[in-house]
């Protein structure tokens, strides 16, 4: 299998991108203008009036795209003889973005695994008082899934794949106690090899059903496309079904090649989403635990179900089987990703002994939440020192 779309073209904005490095991949040939190297040290290119200062491991650099509080590069990484990704962050400015960008490292510097992004190197400068900016290196990947799905109808062959991928990533990450709380297609990257990498951990969370997360929905601005139906009903205890409502959510769009529910606001949303799953049943209304909440679902009309056969005549029974079981109004009735690997619909791929989980358990004390900026920034820089000894002992190992 291999990816024939367009994968260098521009992609336009839509209200269903976010500012992830998935989000920015555009044309890395662009040719950047650059000052004479004299005008420059031997360590720094200029990137689109951007100073990057990676060098001389890391040179050639050519424009990937930029975001709110950063620029993506590829260069030439002369250690190992291959072009990465480099992501310039610039996030001292703002709580919520060094709160993004301490837990993202956080996660994957601990994280090893196929399916989900790496970092290679993080970079900054010696001291706090001149640290500006933060230099993350992954691997380069050529295109994301909603690229990709722009210039292209996927295969029965490819969408299996694919969802195998996803789900063989996220059981690695719930089992670290992790919820990724952004997966979308923007958020999957993909190579010519039809490898994919789960990537943007900077809104996820440590998994307690328990926990009241009331406080964090202001900063929860995950694309609304996506979102599980009790994340919308009810401000606290969700878990790790909302991960999967989403790659249910991406399922569907891989089979009709557009998103399933575009609702433009909440109420939209969950009307969108009953009038494909049906009304909820006693039980499933049990499982809104916000009074009011549950009380203008059980208001409305009664809506059946409809088939996914009526929505997607052409996809096969089996991954419209698949979309029962993520696609679970009720979470608690909602399938695990254990189980969902485990559907016959990923029979070819399935392989416990090769489904690895994370060797250790993230715990409270690695939240970030309501940190003043300057400590977080502190934090930053810790962390950076922490990382740049774990990959150490990453590459003895």
């Amino acid at each position: 299998m291999s990816i024939t779309g367009k994968d260098g073209e521009q992609a336009e904005m839509s209200n269903h991108e976010s500012n992830s490095y998935a989000d920015m991949i555009t044309d890395s040939t662009n040719a950047s203008s650059k000052p004479p190297p004299s005008a420059l040290g031997p360590n720094v290119e200029i990137v689109r009036q951007q100073r990057f200062e990676v060098g001389p491991r890391y040179t050639d650099l050519k424009f990937i795209g930029e975001g709110a509080y950063g620029m993506v590069v590829s260069a030439f990484d002369h250690t190992t003889q291959q072009r990465v990704a480099i992501k310039k962050i610039t996030p001292f400015e703002h709580q919520c973005f060094c709160q993004r960008t301490l837990r993202e490292i956080k996660i994957l510097s601990r994280f090893r695994h196929e399916n989900i992004i790496n970092i290679q190197e993080v970079m900054r400068a010696q001291t706090i008082d001149q640290m500006k900016d933060i230099y993350i290196v992954q691997c380069l990947m050529e295109c994301d899934l909603y690229k990709l799905l722009r210039h292209q109808r996927l295969t029965d062959e490819h969408i299996c794949y694919f969802l195998y991928q996803i789900l063989r990533g996220l059981k690695y990450i719930h089992s670290a106690n992790v919820l990724h709380r952004d997966l979308k297609p923007s958020n999957l990257l993909l190579n010519t090899n039809c490898d994919l990498k789960i990537c943007d951990f900077g809104l996820a969370r440590i998994a307690d059903p328990t926990r009241d997360h009331s406080g964090l929905l202001t900063e929860y601005v995950a694309t609304r496309w996506y979102r599980a139906p009790e994340i919308m009903l009810n401000a606290r205890g969700y878990y790790k079904p909302i991960d999967i409502w989403s790659v249910g959510c991406i399922l569907a769009e891989m089979i009709g090649g557009k998103p399933l529910f575009p609702g433009k606001h909440y109420i939209e949303q969950i009307n969108l989403i009953l009038n494909v799953v049906g009304s909820p049943d006693e039980a499933d209304l049990v499982s809104i635990v916000n009074e009011r909440a549950r009380n203008y679902v059980s208001l409305l009309p009664i809506r059946k179900r409809t088939p996914w056969k009526q929505l997607y005549p052409n996809a096969s029974d089996l991954s419209l089987n698949m979309l029962d079981y993520l696609l679970t109004f009720n979470p608690n009735r909602r399938v695990s990703v254990e189980d969902a690997l485990k559907h016959p619909y990923l029979a070819q791929y399935y392989d416990p002994l090769d489904e690895p989980v994370a060797p250790h358990l993230f715990t409270f004390d690695m939240e970030l939440d309501d940190l003043p900026l300057q400590q977080l920034k502190q934090l930053i820089f810790e962390e950076t020192e922490i990382i740049h000894e774990l990959l150490q002992q990453q590459q003895r190992e």
